[in-house]
């Protein structure tokens, strides 16, 4: 017997109406197409972290980018990314001058995401990501950090970031600010925001304790390296 012609098939597909059995086998394949992806990419990374340290993947818009990319303006060295994700902020960041630039995730697929992305660019080999945890990597040697965490890790990134990193160094989180620390400057509006911190300043802050973590920098400080 002759197959239906495609014009056929498609021209009975669309007379056909979708009945409520065929909503439901819908939405559950929609279902399971979406907890592939999760087992696929989110999940490795999870997996290796207590529950109170995992962190969602999210990708930085490209506002976001930007926003990190002034307050990083001035500054040069190594950059590190911590949670790294699809490796954008890394890569934008070698492009803006910074050597070495790695960022650290534990998600393999994120890693390889990344590696695309850097190759699609011309700069594969050129930057790092590294399959890492970030809360056992040491950071002494970065002065330029940036963030794109969840709020309930910043706490205890706070502690490390105090412990490690050198005093002229500057941390740039995104999406959300560290609670107990007063931020040197802040750019964009909304879920695009960025805050910039000087860790010389923020280790004043916890000297002397009682000053509002609101506050913050006029638009006009220097974000320069020392």
């Amino acid at each position: 017997m002759d197959q239906d012609a495609p014009e056929e098939v498609l021209a009975d597909f669309k007379e056909r109406r979708l009945g409520a059995w065929g909503l439901l086998q819908i939405a559950a394949g929609t279902g399971l197409a979406a907890y592939a992806v999760w087992v696929a990419m989110l999940m490795p990374g999870f997996r290796r972290v207590p529950l109170k340290l995992q962190v969602p993947y999210l990708p930085a818009s490209r506002q976001q980018v930007r926003n990190v990319m002034t307050l990083l303006k001035g500054r040069s060295g190594g950059i590190v990314d911590l949670g790294s994700g699809d490796g954008r902020i890394v890569l934008e960041a070698y492009k803006q001058g910074f050597r070495p630039a790695v960022g650290y995730e534990l998600n393999p697929w994120l890693i390889r995401l990344a590696s695309v992305h850097a190759w699609r660019a011309g700069h594969y080999g050129k930057v790092s990501y590294l399959r890492q945890d970030l809360w056992k990597v040491g950071l002494a040697d970065y002065k330029n950090v940036t963030v794109f965490l969840a709020p309930s890790v910043l706490p205890l990134l706070q502690e490390k970031l105090l412990a490690e990193l050198p005093e002229d160094a500057l941390v740039v989180s995104g999406r959300f600010p560290f609670p107990e620390w007063a931020a040197c400057r802040v750019e964009g509006e909304g879920v695009d925001r960025a805050w910039a911190y000087h860790m010389r300043e923020c280790r004043r802050q916890r000297a002397a304790p009682g000053r509002p973590a609101a506050e913050t920098g006029g638009a006009h400080d220097t974000l320069t390296t020392p």
